[in-house]
């Protein structure tokens, strides 16, 4: 079964893009587009980097910068629980020998 597209029209930077995305996922490239243009807004008000081109790039930079700690952090948590899980069978274990 095949999921239909429509065309969702988003505003980023103040220019209009025309965006093919399944009906269902609409409000989550709206979402998407509003963070990026967030974003933008931000480098572009900084001063420090002109040219939309460069600005979408440092966007990109920040954002993928971002989410790659956030997986960092979860699988360091990861690690720490799973740890933390077996020195918990080992104690309960311990107990259970008593």
């Amino acid at each position: 079964m095949s999921k239909q597209s429509t065309t969702v029209e988003v505003k980023i930077l103040d220019k209009e893009y025309l965006v093919a995305c399944p009906a269902e996922e609409q409000d989550a490239l709206i979402r998407a587009a509003t963070h990026l243009d967030n974003k933008m807004r931000e480098i572009r008000a900084s001063g420090k980097v002109f040219g939309t081109e460069r600005i979408a790039v440092m966007a990109a930079l920040n954002m993928t910068h971002e989410l790659l700690e956030r997986n960092t952090m979860s699988e360091a948590t990861s690690t720490l629980l799973k740890a933390m899980d077996n020195k918990l069978e080992n104690a309960l274990g311990e107990q259970s020998n008593h």
